[in-house]
């Protein structure tokens, strides 16, 4: 079991998500800000691997505006030796990398300009992992999109959507069951139809079910996953008190988080906790594990 944060580390006092306004854009610009990315990609891991910590969500925003029109940079021919040095790192110390394109990405949405973008962007984020020279279980995650009035026609149509990818990225997807449109059944019936592997959003499950337990539900999710996909991969928090229902937690909830583990016990998965303090909580859940004897 791996475990980790996604793209921003409080501690160590640099971002590699730094980034820029469009108006402002220069490929002077763009080098000084991805060289910068790169760098504290690089310090990350390090304090990642020192603590344990392996599996890390990589920031979209690490080559900003690459998927967009006004890139005209070979910024992968550029970059490409700086990506693949932190590939080795990460493939030398067995960690697991993943990203998370924002809510943007639309497969399904009714606008055609709007999937072409998302297309786009998908393609950017397999190319950032290919470059790395990372296999398979790298993954891309994405929600299936809006249910625009019709679910039933919205799954349908990311699934057409899907089967038009190129190849190295649809290798490359999983999506996840969501807080509000799509549960953990919805995105089965797409693995179905298209093979995409599941990963399953622990917190979304509670919002969102058709009233299975964590561990049916977790061992549904496994069995979406080939060998060549790695383990299952599954998103953790819990809902932050007093706020709107699916508030994603400012601090790990310890006896909440160790009984997640119980009720997952027996199924092999790589744990990614969206909690607000990053590496903080992730270290608690750290020790957690290690006095469960889960490490």
């Amino acid at each position: 079991m791996r475990i980790g944060y996604p793209c921003i580390n409080r501690s160590i006092g640099c971002t590699a998500n730094s980034t820029f306004r469009l108006a402002s854009y220069s490929e002077e610009l763009l080098i000084e800000k991805v060289e910068n990315n790169l760098n504290c990609l690089q310090r990350i891991l390090e304090y990642n691997l020192k603590n344990g910590l392996l599996f890390f969500r990589i920031s979209s925003d690490i080559v900003p505006f690459a998927s967009h029109p006004v890139c005209t940079f070979n910024w992968g021919r550029h970059f490409g030796p700086g990506f693949r040095r932190i590939g080795a790192f990460i493939k030398k110390h067995r960690m697991r990398i993943s990203m998370h394109p924002d809510q943007f990405i639309l497969l399904n949405s009714p606008r055609k300009e709007v999937v072409e973008r998302s297309i786009l962007e998908l393609d950017y984020h397999r190319k950032v992992l290919d470059l790395m020279e990372l296999d398979a279980t790298a993954k891309i995650q994405i929600h299936l999109g809006g249910a625009y009035g019709n679910k039933r026609k919205a799954m349908e149509k990311f699934v057409s959507a899907y089967l038009t990818l190129d190849q190295k990225t649809r290798k490359r997807l999983v999506i996840e069951n969501d807080d509000r449109l799509f549960s953990l059944q919805d995105c089965i019936s797409v693995h179905e139809k298209t093979g995409i592997p599941l990963l399953f959003d622990g917190f979304h499950h509670e919002c969102l079910n058709n009233g299975e337990g964590v561990r049916k539900a977790v061992m549904s999710a496994e069995s979406t996953w080939r060998r060549k996909d790695g383990v299952l991969m599954a998103d953790y928090s819990s809902q932050e008190k007093g706020m709107r229902k699916g508030k994603h937690a400012e601090h790990i909830d310890i006896s909440h988080f160790r009984r997640f583990i119980r009720e997952a016990d027996g199924v092999d998965l790589d744990i990614m906790l969206e909690i607000k303090d990053k590496e903080k909580s992730a270290l608690k859940a750290i020790g957690v594990l290690r006095a469960m004897g889960r490490l």
